[in-house]
């Protein structure tokens, strides 16, 4: 009787434990160049509490992690990551930081903001309709005279 019981308590255990656990893959790009990236990238999101697993392909640039979403976040396992000398899609890792990684370890930095105004810059369905295109705004769909911000 005492063997059931206790055998009862501990499947609820189990069964409690493993339903609040939020098991969440995600994969985002890294920048990075070789093994020693590889392995500092890997590390950095490794150290984050909640992770468990990180997988970067240096062909790719992409990183695949694991991570219980009770315990930690994607944004953690970014800052995790940039905090060692690797820019990601979210965050920019400081110059300084950046500047102390190996040689073969210098990959080519992106400017974020730029990208993200980029790729907010939508063109309107009729702009250029009769092939006209304007001096330096060609395709853009912006008047040659104006001046504009959204990266075109």
């Amino acid at each position: 009787m005492y063997r059931k019981m206790l055998s009862l308590i501990c499947f609820s255990f189990l069964g409690i434990t493993l339903s609040v656990a939020q098991d969440v893959t995600e994969s985002f790009k890294v920048s990075g160049n070789c093994g020693m990236c590889e392995s500092r990238i890997e590390k950095a999101a490794s150290s984050v509490d909640g992770v468990t697993s990180a997988d970067w392909n240096k062909e790719t640039k992409m990183i695949e992690v694991a991570f219980d979403s009770s315990n930690t976040d994607i944004h953690k396992v970014h800052m995790a990551i940039a905090n060692a000398g690797h820019d990601t899609e979210m965050h920019k890792a400081k110059d300084e930081v950046y500047s102390a990684l190996h040689g073969c370890c210098k990959y080519n930095r992106i400017d974020l903001s730029q990208k993200d105004k980029k790729k907010g810059h939508k063109h309107a369905k009729d702009s250029h309709k009769n092939g006209k295109t304007h001096d330096s705004h060609s395709g853009c769909g912006h008047s040659g005279d104006q001046k504009s911000n959204s990266g075109c």
